[in-house]
């Protein structure tokens, strides 16, 4: 007789209490909320993290991007975990690892620990984001399960916006060594919570003995790789780089191995049986356009605003806190939406709301602040929220269990993507243009030489006031002549890039009849429909 003492299998998740269901959900929520906020909280304050390890700029730029490699891997490895440790015990080991590589990345004494001390962060932190997903989806139904999508669409894009305000007042206030420390308490709480509170499921330890390990490291490889490749090649002219180049064909190899050992591994580490979904792999190249705007828009403006009008972290958040402000005014509508009309209308709507926001943007001028900024801003967080909620229910409405976990990290990761393809595209697209525009600039300059000389006579004789050498006045007339003409050209090209990004996603509304929502996928429970 065996003395084994096995724990008690937990009850159905659909038959626990609501406000048990709530409790759990707004757990795991938080903990993906801070998961995400670090990322921008970080990114806002680079300049005083490379100040205070005495880096250089491209030193200090991987403090991002091992992060952000890191984080790409464990997304979809999330889903063999959660089987493997349980949801509950998952979670909780990534909320207490995130917390002490916080604490870790705090005390870190030179670029070189820092870098090693943000790649785990973002290792662990990664598993957070699918999960949510996933338990939000197993222990909800019917209309509750409708603001899934949408309180998690709303956490992934307020934690970016508010990233740097907040990472802007902790820097310039305390340190820029307390935006990791600030996660010591909210980290704990986490996974103490989780602990005592999550039990939704069992995990299986034997999995862990059964790991294709070329499996893992070809999705390591192919992940990291590419996230690599597209954080570093705008900065370093793509593949006119060998070390670029070289990333890329190991990326593009291990990608291959990857999808052999998905297809024909005994234990695959990710399963890409979802894909076979018609409706799931819409809804996930749908994602990935998603993730392309938000990610992208959510950059250039604060780029726009750093860079062309000289703001400050805290001029920037206040300003981009509007897109906040209009995702929360539309979560309920969201929600209220996808789970009473056809989901495909109401991601039509989205995509066209979100691509009027960006055409608004495009015609931004080199004066432009809040004020000007404030109707596109909200239009955008108005309509973003109608792109994400449904995209979300026709992508995992459809799965239970293990497929679920597995559909829900594939998911996620191509809004990541999405976001990394995004970011790194409009980067080239910004560069780019700039120099056409500046070319153009100086043609039209060119063909009324006479006008642009007077122009800048008369500035030399006003300056000539401040100075008496009549030969300095004319240089700092010339320099302040030609600091217009850049600011004028970057600003153009901003445009050229938001009216690029506008077109995107009405091509996008190309893929929307195509769509067909499966009738599992109705969110809409039996007792509902009566």
């Amino acid at each position: 007789m065996s003395a084994t003492i096995t724990r008690a299998p937990p009850a159905d998740p659909l038959a626990l209490p609501l406000s048990r269901k709530y409790l759990i959900f707004g757990i795991l929520a938080f903990g993906q909320f801070m998961a995400l906020l670090d990322i921008q909280i970080v990114a806002a304050s680079l300049n005083g993290i490379q100040a205070g390890l005495s880096s250089g700029p491209d030193e200090v730029s991987w403090v991002q991007t091992a992060y952000l490699m890191a984080e790409l891997v464990m997304i979809p490895f999330s889903a063999f975990l959660a089987q493997a440790m349980s949801t509950r015990w998952l979670f909780a080991t990534s909320a207490a690892l995130f917390t002490l590589a916080s604490i870790a990345c705090g005390f870190a004494w030179n670029i070189e620990s820092m870098i090693v001390f943000r790649a785990v962060q973002g290792f662990v932190g990664g598993a957070m984001v699918p999960s949510v997903f996933a338990v939000g989806f197993t222990i909800f139904e019917g209309k509750q399960r409708a603001l899934i999508p949408a309180i998690l669409g709303m956490v992934s894009v307020l934690a970016p916006t508010l990233g740097p305000t907040v990472g802007g007042i902790i820097t310039d206030t305390i340190g820029w060594r307390w935006i990791f420390f600030i996660n010591v308490v909210p980290g704990i709480a986490v996974a103490v919570l989780t602990v005592l509170i999550v039990d939704v499921d069992r995990g299986d330890r034997a999995m862990f003995g059964r790991i294709d390990w070329s499996h893992l490291i070809a999705m390591a490889v192919a992940l990291a790789g590419l996230e690599y490749v597209l954080e570093e090649g705008p900065r370093k002219d793509w593949f006119g780089d060998p070390v670029i180049l070289l990333a890329a064909w190991f990326s593009f190899v291990a990608f291959c191995l990857f999808v052999e050992r998905s297809l024909y591994s005994k234990n695959p580490i990710v399963r890409i049986s979802p894909f076979r979904n018609r409706t799931f792999a819409f809804a996930c190249v749908f994602n990935l356009v998603i993730g392309f705007g938000i990610y992208s828009s959510t950059y250039l403006v604060p780029v726009f605003l750093g860079r062309v009008r000289d703001f400050n972290s805290l001029q920037i958040g206040t300003t981009v806190f509007v897109v906040g402000c209009g995702q929360l005014v539309s979560t309920i509508f969201a929600a209220w939406a996808s789970n009473n009309i056809d989901r495909r209308i109401v991601i039509a709507i989205g995509l066209s709301g979100f691509a009027f926001s960006l055409w608004l943007t495009s015609h931004l001028g080199s004066d432009w602040g809040f004020d000007e900024l404030l109707v596109p801003q909200l239009v955008r967080g108005l309509f973003v929220m109608l792109c994400i909620v449904p995209s979300v229910n026709m992508a995992l409405s459809a799965f239970q269990g293990p497929e679920l976990r597995s559909a829900s990290g594939l998911f996620n990761l191509m809004r990541n993507l999405g976001g990394a393809i995004g970011i790194a595209t409009v980067n080239t697209w910004l560069g780019d243009n700039t120099r056409i525009q500046a070319l153009r600039f100086g043609e039209a300059l060119a063909a009324n030489s006479r006008g642009a000389q007077e122009t800048v006579a008369a500035l030399a004789q006003r300056l000539s006031a401040v100075t008496p050498d009549a030969a300095h006045a004319l240089q700092l007339a010339q320099a302040s002549f030609a600091r217009t003409v850049a600011r004028e050209a970057l600003t153009t090209a901003f445009d050229d890039v938001f009216r690029v990004m506008a077109w995107m996603f009405v091509a996008a509304l190309v893929m929307v009849p195509f769509c067909k929502v499966p009738k599992n996928a109705a969110p809409v429970s039996p007792a509902d429909a009566h």
